[in-house]
């Protein structure tokens, strides 16, 4: 039997694990921080053998394939020890994706890909096919494929992911967008990062296709250097495709094979420029699969966008409050202070992955009259923006951060949470942050 080693104990490790010991492998799981309960149960109810607080390294090193957690960085000690030792290391989605015939829907990009995924899961459900969702969001790929079995998989894919990959080829790839992040993973290299963004396309083949941002001048680059396999789809707001998606003054346009699907952008359920592109790439993938024009049409008119992603938390005194915590970088702020009305209190801060915060400028100094900085270091944003906006106010609490811009909002404004960093700081997570202050807001 052969012998598989699971690093990490969270959604992705643990999904793995059932899966491992479903197929026959003996499953040895290991993670450096304690497990959650439920996590714990599920090993345990299963029979799986498990450690936490420590990587043994006898264990570890005797096995046959290791499944690495996204989250573990490829220059932590024990990483390098295997690759050393020459033992197969892939991701959890590679591991999975060996196990299912299934058609699978792929999504990755710095921005817009869990309302894409969410959208494209909607789409499919609504015209009746067999369909999961999960990935990067709810549960684990190889989870589902252990314990619900379906035609189609619709996956989020962080870059992560994709970085221990070999052979993992959707028959849909969506590109949505290359804008810098999680830069400290890959040492601070935006070719690096985009090079792991582009593994989505790696193994596809001819009979595969790749949807991507023909307005993303960082794909366009690339795709011009790159041999890609795929069928290339292109999405824009910018540029008439015949083949493939764009927005012409008021109305979406989706073409594939000649058949046309043409609607009016006010009657989307999504707002925002930004949500057009997303709509945009959605629906071309639902195309691609047959779905019918006007189930896509209806299934666009009824989508409820995600939590945490410009939501609607409440209207007070007439100044809106909205929840954009999920804004973990600068190109989400970029289209939230897009996409909101002017004049537009800001809060903003948290863990810095080494932003820079100048193509934002130009919004702050038309949008802007007030920023709250909320997080532990607040320095950079305060010197980047302290010329252009005359009041900046630190708050150390999500409670203290609605209650001052409670007071520094009036009738007609917009208070918007949309914080370009991450949140590990003051807050367990981003949804942790989103929703503390959707408590406070309903509070006022």
């Amino acid at each position: 039997m052969k012998k598989l080693v699971i690093l990490g104990g969270g959604e992705s490790g643990v999904g793995a694990a059932i899966l491992g010991i479903a197929k026959g492998w003996e499953v040895f799981l290991s993670d450096l921080s304690p497990l959650k309960e439920k996590y714990r149960k599920e090993l345990e109810q299963l029979g799986i053998r498990y450690e936490e607080g420590k990587h043994t390294e006898a264990e570890i090193l005797s096995a046959d394939c290791v499944i690495k957690s996204p989250g573990i960085p490829h220059k932590a000690p024990m990483i390098k020890k295997i690759q050393e030792r020459g033992i197969e290391m892939i991701s959890e989605i590679e591991f999975a994706s060996r196990y299912t015939d299934a058609t699978i829907i792929a999504i990755t990009g710095s921005n817009g890909k869990t309302t894409t995924t969410s959208l494209i899961y909607h789409l499919l459900k609504e015209a009746g096919l067999s369909v999961g969702v999960g990935g990067n969001i709810g549960h684990s790929f190889a989870r589902m494929v252990a314990q619900e079995e379906k035609a189609y998989y619709v996956l989020e894919i962080s870059s992560f992911q994709l970085d221990d990959i070999s052979s993992f080829h959707p028959h849909i790839a969506l590109l949505l967008n290359i804008t810098p992040d999680h830069l400290d993973r890959y040492d601070y290299s935006f070719e690096k990062y985009t090079d792991a963004k582009f593994r989505i396309t790696a193994y596809q083949g001819a009979q595969d296709f790749l949807i991507y941002d023909a307005d993303d001048p960082v794909i366009l680059e690339e795709l011009k250097k790159r041999p890609i396999a795929a069928q290339l789809i292109p999405f824009s707001l910018e540029k008439n495709n015949p083949q493939g998606g764009f927005v012409l003054g008021e109305n979406l346009h989706i073409t594939f094979n000649q058949n046309t699907l043409e609607m009016p952008t006010k009657e989307l359920t999504l707002k925002g420029k930004h949500n057009l592109k997303n709509v945009t790439a959605g629906s071309l993938a639902a195309k691609i699969l047959n779905v019918r024009n006007e189930n896509i049409r209806k299934s666009l008119t009824t989508f409820q966008g995600e939590e945490h992603r410009l939501e609607l938390v409440k209207k007070v005194n007439d100044v809106t409050y909205i929840n954009d915590s999920k804004a973990t970088n600068v190109n989400s702020v970029y289209y939230a202070l897009d996409a909101m009305p002017a004049p537009i209190v800001w809060i903003v801060g948290g863990v810095d992955k080494g932003n820079d915060y100048t193509p934002l400028i130009p919004y702050v100094r038309d949008k802007v009259k007030a920023i709250i900085c909320l997080g532990l270091d607040n320095l950079k944003i305060k010197q980047v923006f302290q010329g252009i906006i005359a009041t900046i106010i630190e708050a150390h609490s999500m409670e203290d951060a609605v209650m001052v811009a409670k007071g520094l909002s009036s009738e007609g404004d917009t208070v918007l949470l949309s914080p370009a960093c991450a949140s590990f700081d003051l807050f367990e997570s981003y949804e942790d942050r989103g929703r503390q202050f959707k408590r406070y807001v309903e509070k006022l």
